[in-house]
C-alpha cells in the first residue's frame, strides 16, 4: 500500500528507506526533579545519569536491546538450579552481593510500602 504525506501543498510519497542519519539535540532539564530513590534534587540530566548509576538503577526506553530477541535460559532440574545460584552467589565479590541484595530490597520496598531492612546492621 502506498502512503503520501502532504508537504507545502504538495503530496509526496512515504519512502521505507528508513531514518537518515541526523544530528539531535536533547535539551537539559526543564525543571528540577526530587528523586525517588534518596530525596535529593536532580537538576541536570549528567546528575541524573550519574545518580541513577551511583545507586545501580538503569533508565529504560525504547533502546533496541528492550527489543532485541532474547536467548531463553536452559532448563534446569530444580537441585541444578540450586547448584547455579549458589555458584553465582558464590563467584560474586561482597560488594556485588551487597549491591545485589540492595538492588531485591528496594524492589521489595516499592512493592510492601517500606519494610524495614531486617539485615541493615550486618
Amino acid at each position: 500500500m502506498r502512503r503520501f504525506v502532504q508537504i507545502n501543498g504538495v503530496l509526496v510519497e512515504k519512502g521505507d528507506a528508513g531514518v537518515q542519519a541526523r544530528t539531535q539535540i536533547v535539551p537539559d532539564f526543564d525543571r528540577p526533579y526530587k528523586s525517588m530513590i534518596t530525596g535529593e534534587m536532580i537538576t541536570s540530566r549528567s546528575k541524573h545519569k550519574e545518580h541513577l548509576r551511583r545507586h545501580g538503577y538503569q533508565e529504560l526506553g525504547n533502546d533496541r536491546n528492550l527489543t532485541a530477541q532474547r536467548t531463553s535460559f536452559p532448563e534446569a532440574a530444580p537441585q541444578r538450579r540450586k547448584e547455579l545460584l549458589v555458584a553465582q552467589v558464590n563467584a560474586m565479590t561482597h560488594e556485588q552481593f551487597n549491591a545485589a541484595r540492595l538492588k531485591d530490597l528496594n524492589m521489595v520496598r516499592w512493592q510492601t510500602n517500606g519494610i524495614p531492612d531486617p539485615l541493615k546492621d550486618l
